[in-house]
C-alpha cells in the first residue's frame, strides 16, 4: 500500500506539472493515512492552501496533503509545481502560503522576500541525495564515479561524450548522453555547488555543460536515461527508488546511496528538504494546522512516501516555531 501511494503521489506531482496546479480536497476516510490529529476543532477548518515549488518535494508535500484534506473537507490544498526557483518567485511575490524548497533560499530570494514584506519560516521536513544514474542494463563496466569525474562530465566546455573517456578510467565504451534538472530546479543548484563549484570568472556558481536534456520534471529525466544506449542523469534518491527496476544507482566517491548514508551525511551529495511557510499564512488556522501536521506526520509520511526522514531534534525544532492551530 505504500509503495501505491507513493505511485498515486508521483502522479499528481507529474498532473501538476502538465497542468500547473492540483486541487486536493476532502475525499472521505483513508485508513492507511497517518493521525490527522493534531489538537484543535480540525473539523471545523476551512479555507485554501496554496503550495508551490520543488518537484522533490512536491511528492510528499501532496501526500501530506492529501492525507490532511481526508480529515478536513473544508480546506482545499492546491499544489503545483514549477521547481525550487519558480517556487520562491511566486512565494516572495505573495502568491502563495508554502513554498517547496530542495535547497535552501538564496540571498537573491531573501531579498526579494525581504523588499515585499514576506517574512517567514524554514521548516526541514525530510532529507535527499542527489542520485546519478543510469539505465539498468546497461553495462558501464565500474558502477563508482568521483566528484571530480562528475565534474569533468558536466563542466562548461566538457568533450566527453563517451564513459570510457572519463578521466580515471574504468567505464567501458559506451555513447554517453546526459539528462538533468532544469536551471529552475534546486537540485540542479545544489548538483552544480557541490560538483562544479564556483565559476572564478564571475564568483558565481559555476553553470553546466548545455548539451544535455533538460527539465524540472524528474519524470521526463527518468525517460531520458532509459531511453538512450548508455545514458547518465541525476535526481532525488525518491525518484531512483520509484524506478529501481528501470535504473542502476552510481556509488559517488565509494558511497552508494541508502537512507542510512543520506541521513548521516557521508553520501556526498546528501541534503536537506525543505518547506517554506509565510509568517503571514500561519496566521490561518487551515495554515497553521496544516503545517503542524506536516511535522508531527513528517517521519511517517517520508517513510511512506519513500523519502529519508529528517533527523527528529530537526522537525522538532521546526514544529517548535508553529503556532498550534
Amino acid at each position: 500500500m505504500a509503495r501505491a501511494r507513493r505511485r498515486m503521489a508521483a502522479a499528481l506531482a507529474t498532473l501538476a506539472l502538465a497542468g500547473g496546479t492540483l486541487a486536493l480536497a476532502g475525499c472521505g476516510d483513508d485508513d492507511d493515512s497517518a493521525d490527522t490529529t493534531s489538537g484543535g476543532d480540525v473539523a471545523a477548518l476551512s479555507g485554501n492552501i496554496l503550495i508551490d515549488g520543488s518537484s522533490t518535494v512536491v511528492p510528499l508535500t501532496s501526500g501530506a496533503a492529501e492525507a490532511f484534506a481526508d480529515e478536513n473537507s473544508g480546506v482545499e490544498i492546491t499544489v503545483a509545481t514549477s521547481g525550487t526557483g519558480g517556487g520562491f518567485e511566486r512565494f516572495c511575490a505573495g502568491e502563495t502560503d508554502i513554498s517547496n524548497a530542495s535547497r535552501a533560499i538564496k540571498d537573491e530570494e531573501i531579498e526579494a522576500c525581504e523588499a515585499a514584506g514576506i517574512s517567514y519560516q524554514e521548516l526541514r521536513v525530510a532529507s535527499d541525495g542527489i542520485t546519478v544514474v543510469s539505465g539498468s542494463d546497461v553495462d558501464l563496466g565500474a558502477n563508482n564515479i568521483t566528484l571530480d569525474q562528475l565534474k569533468a562530465v558536466w563542466e562548461t566546455g566538457s568533450q566527453v561524450n563517451n564513459w570510457a573517456d572519463i578521466p580515471g578510467g574504468g567505464f567501458n565504451s559506451l555513447p554517453l548522453t546526459l539528462a538533468g534538472p532544469g536551471s529552475q530546479s534546486g537540485t540542479y543548484d545544489f548538483f552544480n555547488e557541490e560538483v562544479l563549484g564556483e565559476d572564478p570568472a564571475t564568483g558565481e556558481t559555476a553553470v553546466p555543460r548545455q548539451d544535455y536534456t533538460a527539465s524540472e520534471d524528474d519524470n521526463v529525466i527518468v525517460r531520458a536515461v532509459t531511453g538512450s544506449e548508455a545514458g547518465m542523469g541525476y535526481f532525488g534518491f525518491t525518484y531512483y527508488e520509484e524506478n529501481a527496476d528501470s535504473l542502476q544507482a552510481l556509488d559517488v566517491d565509494g558511497i552508494t546511496p541508502t537512507p542510512e548514508t543520506i541521513t548521516d551525511g557521508s553520501y556526498p551529495l546528501s541534503r536537506p528538504l525543505f518547506i517554506y511557510v509565510a509568517d503571514s499564512s500561519l496566521e490561518k488556522p487551515e495554515v497553521s494546522a496544516f503545517v503542524r501536521y506536516y511535522l508531527e506526520n513528517a517521519t511517517a509520511l517520508a517513510e511512506e512516501q519513500q523519502f529519508v526522514p529528517a533527523p527528529q531534534d530537526a522537525l522538532d525544532e521546526a514544529l517548535s516555531r508553529v503556532p498550534a492551530a
